[in-house]
């Protein structure tokens, strides 16, 4: 794919939601960090469930620290591999308090020494909670990437930065919003909506549908 098709999708991506943030329900930086924790292998709908319960009860390092791994696992139970995130949220709230005043760092060495923080984790809370125009790369991103041959990579990682590489900065900070979004609901995984692609005369996979 060349940068002229490139600019056209983003565009257009931009045209349709100029504004575009995570699912993901949260009001502080802590309370995203969580959310993101927690939203590994997991979907944003069965998060914002949780964190609706937990939140109100608990949203500061110290809160959680406080409810322990048990207690912190009767709200999350219904999220996927819920007793390792339990182990590692605790963690990171600990981490948290002992070396950052109960405060997210804004910085990725910080960030990805937190129990349960790796680079796409620690990529969403640069972007979404502190304006940095990093690009995390989820499942979605990673099929939408390479579908449409817009950043073809063989993992995550590649993908990661032939994105930075062929985004112009002008689109960094929200291009992971729009690829996700279009991961989600049109690019999806089995079947791509392509009939009801806005971009689908840009996009170069070869298997296209008329749905």
């Amino acid at each position: 794919m060349n940068n002229v098709k490139r600019l056209q999708i983003l565009e257009r991506l931009r045209a349709a939601n100029p504004h575009p943030t995570t699912e993901l329900n949260y009001s502080t930086p802590f309370e995203l960090l969580i959310a993101v924790i927690l939203s590994a292998q997991a979907t944003d709908v069965s998060v914002n469930k949780a964190t609706e319960r937990l939140y109100p009860m608990a949203n500061t390092p110290a809160a959680i620290l406080a409810l322990g791994v048990d207690g912190l696992k009767e709200y999350i139970k219904t999220i996927g591999l819920y007793n390792a995130k339990a182990e590692n949220i605790i963690k990171t709230c600990a981490q948290l308090l002992a070396r950052h005043n109960g405060e997210v760092p804004a910085d990725r060495a910080a960030l990805e020494a937190l129990p349960g923080v790796g680079r796409k984790t620690a990529n969403v809370v640069l972007n979404t909670a502190f304006g940095w125009p990093t690009i995390a790369v989820d499942t979605h991103i990673f099929r939408v990437s390479n579908r449409t041959g817009f950043a073809v990579g063989k993992d995550v990682d590649a993908v990661e930065q032939k994105l930075l590489k062929v985004v112009p900065a002008e689109f960094k900070l929200d291009v992971h919003h729009w690829l996700i979004l279009h991961g989600r609901y049109t690019c999806v995984a089995r079947k791509p909506r392509c009939g009801s692609c806005l971009i689908e005369d840009l996009c170069e996979f070869k298997d296209k549908t008329e749905i």
